[in-house]
């Protein structure tokens, strides 16, 4: 056999054991999170036509998709983000409805980048949409969806940054900056470099309180003090509409008690360009990347025939797995698996006791003694297997519970095993 087809291609990963055990807990947990806010499931394909997710759209650029194609000749592709799936579903199914819709989802997503070396090209995300409501309830609502999410995760140390697209298009128009320059000044402002800033619109053609403020944008994050600055840099009508719209958020974000979890970053510009206002991201240490990324998209579902307000987010759940474990912040996950060790003359007597036990919802595994293998050998295997009790049948009258954990054993009744 060819040994390299035991490994994953770069970019995706095996998860086993208790890693497993616990990112689907962590996944429970979540989305009991998004039900208790009233959200209701939905699923998507994991592949679609292409053009769901093409430059028009808004999404990643077409060289980051996996692309194939279907015995019809049509362009495929994975999914690199569930939104625009999302919005797709509701143009189709929910086309008349005209009060707010909550929906959520858990699946894995794919980007084809080389800029993630080092960086799962698969990932496992969750997420909640909220259509038809523009109102700022509805931002703080989604910001609070995710700051509860993430505090009953476990987390207790991180910040939502919250951006505005608005703000930087109103200057950006008011300059008329064409796309190529717009581009390229996104992708500067977004990593904070200054100098590139300085060096990219100080050959521009534009107003010099204009070139001020882009100069300013890598640098204006902080706390709520920083919109008040923003405000005074330009009299752009949209740009302050986005600042005002931000300052009503906060005061809504202070209601339910979460300002300490929030900051603001007007220099936060995203890849996707179908966001339309708000841009959220989450962050906390032990991860280099967010862990959370939403925001407003109030044109996407216009491109299938919907027109309707939406915002949502998206968790990267093997971000804050990993963030969690760095932390060595515990995720609680159901861990007592029986093994039900017996001999073959104990055969009957094991399949009934399996029986009555599952029939008390215990997780039990019926595993026959190998004739060629000791007790101790079965207790070692247990402690591989994630197991937390032995119940090994050896002799007609007696049941032998051993501890996996600490090797301690005891003869036990039947009866004693109720409960």
């Amino acid at each position: 056999m060819n040994r390299k087809l035991l490994h994953t291609p770069e970019g995706v990963r095996d998860i086993y054991n208790s890693e497993c055990e616990k990112k689907l807990a962590l996944q429970e947990i979540l989305h009991n999170k998004f039900k208790l806010y009233g959200f209701k499931d939905i699923q998507t394909p994991t592949f679609e036509y292409f053009d769901i997710f093409s430059r028009e759209i808004g999404t990643i650029s077409s060289k980051e998709l996996y692309k194939f194609f279907d015995r019809e000749g049509n362009t495929l592709a994975l999914r690199p983000d569930f939104t625009p799936s999302i919005a797709r579903c509701v143009a189709k199914y929910y086309m008349q409805e005209d009060m707010p819709l909550r929906l959520c989802y858990e699946g894995n997503a794919f980007i084809n980048s080389s800029e993630y070396q080092g960086k799962l090209k698969e990932s496992t995300q969750m997420g909640a949409e909220l259509i038809g409501d523009d109102t700022v309830d509805a931002d703080a609502e989604m910001i609070t969806l995710v700051i509860q999410a993430l505090l009953k995760s476990g987390l207790t140390k991180f910040q939502v940054e919250i951006g505005q697209i608005d703000f930087f298009k109103g200057i950006l128009e008011e300059a008329g900056i064409d796309e190529e320059i717009e581009v390229e000044l996104r992708e500067l402002i977004s990593i904070k470099n200054y100098f590139g800033v300085e060096e990219l619109v100080s050959n521009l053609s534009v107003k010099e309180e204009l070139k001020e403020v882009f100069l300013k944008l890598p640098q204006m994050f902080g706390s709520i003090e920083i919109l008040e600055e923003a405000k005074a840099l330009t009299d752009n009508l949209c740009a302050v509409q986005a600042i005002e719209r931000l300052e009503r958020l906060y005061e809504v974000l202070k209601i339910y008690e979460l300002e300490q979890y929030i900051s603001f970053d007007l220099g936060m510009l995203s890849k996707y360009k179908y966001y339309t206002g708000i841009i959220f991201k989450a962050y906390t240490f032990g991860t280099g990347e967010a862990i959370v990324n939403g925001g407003r998209y109030n044109n996407l579902l216009g491109w299938f025939g919907k027109e309707a307000p939406a915002i949502g987010f998206v968790i990267i759940v093997d971000a804050l797995m990993s963030a969690l474990m760095r932390q060595n912040i515990s995720i609680a996950y159901n861990n007592n698996h029986t093994m039900i060790l017996y001999k073959s003359e104990q055969q009957k007597r094991a399949i009934e006791l399996a029986i009555y036990l599952r029939n008390k919802n215990k997780n039990v595994e019926l595993v026959s003694m190998p004739s060629d293998k000791t007790l101790k050998d079965c207790v070692e295997y247990g402690k591989r297997n994630q197991n937390s009790v032995i119940l090994f049948l050896d002799k007609d009258d007696e049941i032998i519970q051993i501890d996996i954990e600490t090797g301690d054993s005891r003869k036990i009744l039947r009866t004693d095993l109720q409960g």
